[in-house]
């Protein structure tokens, strides 16, 4: 039986048709009811806490205590939480004097003070300070030692000094350290470039993948790293597509994290029986497909689906273009991804390393791409271009050399994340 698609691309959408006999899974986010009161349930998580003593009975008064918080590129509607949790804070004898807020910028740009408060609020903006981690100011980093995986630890002087830190932010799957949120708020969040630019290269190791933490070389160097300054207490958010809230989970900054990514792979994770032969992604529109730099998290979950020689068809307006000079500029340099990757691996820069992110997938699976993009951009970047979905299906079967190819349809690419049941 034929049946009618549309998928998301761009503002608009992509029409096609496929036989339904071929289609394997059509892999969708699962619909969990959104939280009723989110400030009640932050103030019954931070009281509730998993793996360690509630909040109040860790500060004492006249103690000290850095926020460590997302920056505009990670939503985590911390407006919401911040004001539960410096009452908590204050309830123990902590006053908003001696509590300051600084922004996990990573290698990130600073934030200015209008977006500084657009993401605590205006209430939490007047009553503690708030701080840029500027990674490339040394003067704002202390180093606390060398992992074993040889990258040397800098945090930020605001967070260490003081008595207490306590980490925040959202949780969502992330393409090489397994999953945000947790450690990440201190390493990458406020520590130095150099800290962070040798624990990402860790990305080129194995086990450095999506949705994995256990075996995950740069989990492991995060966590060995942020142990250098433990912090004291965390709060972490699950949010839905909308940014609605989920759940909230408080506690202990590892083991609180652990069964926040368990809930994260109910949420966005989506069992399959096996590996398609065709995977067709959409990643889910504006602006999630606003350039090539973007559309690599839908690629990265569409790798997951599609078995080695298989096919990939994203769709991805890219009005942007690859949304990186630097990423364009390794790319005219290297013409395959082994030639991408023996560069990465010989001079790791943040930036370039969004060409080996891309490229890598590439061993795997054919790429095609349909989007606004010039054909000879897309081939520059290593995809195979595609005017429209026609064209995309005739190259596919083509490669397959198979009129019948299993297929997998992901119509929201960038927050799915297929888990093999294999």
């Amino acid at each position: 039986m034929q049946k009618k698609y549309a998928y998301k691309y761009g503002r608009s959408k992509i029409d096609f048709t496929l036989d339904t006999d071929l289609i394997i899974a059509e892999l969708g986010i699962k619909d969990f009811p959104v939280l009723s009161d989110p400030v009640e349930a932050v103030r019954e998580a931070i009281r509730n806490p998993i793996g360690s003593k509630p909040l109040r009975e860790i500060v004492k008064p006249g103690e000290t205590a850095a926020l460590i918080v997302n920056d505009t590129t990670r939503v985590a509607n911390s407006h919401v939480f911040l004001p539960v949790l410096l009452d908590e804070l204050n309830a123990a004898g902590v006053g908003d004097q001696d509590i300051w807020i600084v922004f996990a910028l990573g290698t990130h740009r600073l934030m200015t003070e209008e977006e500084m408060i657009g993401e605590v609020g205006a209430e939490v903006a007047q009553r503690v300070k708030m701080y840029n981690s500027d990674c490339k100011d040394s003067s704002q980093f202390q180093f606390f030692g060398t992992t074993s995986y040889g990258t040397p630890v800098y945090f930020n002087n605001k967070v260490v000094e003081a008595d207490h830190i306590i980490c925040t932010g959202s949780v969502v799957h992330h393409f090489f350290s397994g999953f945000g949120g947790g450690r990440k708020a201190m390493l990458p969040g406020v520590a130095a470039y150099e800290t962070v630019r040798k624990n990402h290269s860790l990305m080129l190791e194995p086990g450095a993948m999506i949705g994995k933490l256990a075996g995950n070389p740069v989990y492991h160097d995060q966590v060995e790293g942020t142990e250098m300054h433990r912090p004291a207490f965390l709060l972490n958010v699950v949010l839905n597509e909308k940014k609605e809230f989920l759940r909230v989970f408080a506690g202990d900054y590892l083991l609180a994290h652990k069964e926040c990514c368990d809930f994260v792979n109910q949420v966005y994770g989506a069992p399959v029986a096996k590996e398609a032969d065709l995977v067709i992604a959409s990643c889910g529109g504006y602006p999630k497909d606003i350039n090539v730099y973007q559309l690599q998290k839908t690629m990265d979950n569409a790798w997951c689906a599609v078995r080695e020689g298989g096919v990939v068809i994203i769709l991805g307006e890219c009005a942007e273009g690859s949304g990186s000079a630097t990423y364009e500029k390794t790319m005219q340099k290297y013409r395959a991804p082994g030639e991408v990757e023996a560069a990465i691996k010989a001079d790791f820069q943040i930036g370039a390393h969004k060409a080996y992110a891309v490229t890598r997938l590439m061993k795997k699976a054919e790429f095609i791409l349909i989007s606004s993009m010039e054909p000879a951009l897309a081939q520059q970047l290593l995809f195979t271009p595609a005017k429209d979905m026609t064209e995309a299906l005739q190259l596919a079967f083509a490669k397959l050399g198979s009129a019948e190819p299993g297929i997998i349809l992901m119509p929201m690419g960038s927050l799915t994340v297929p888990l093999i049941q294999e």
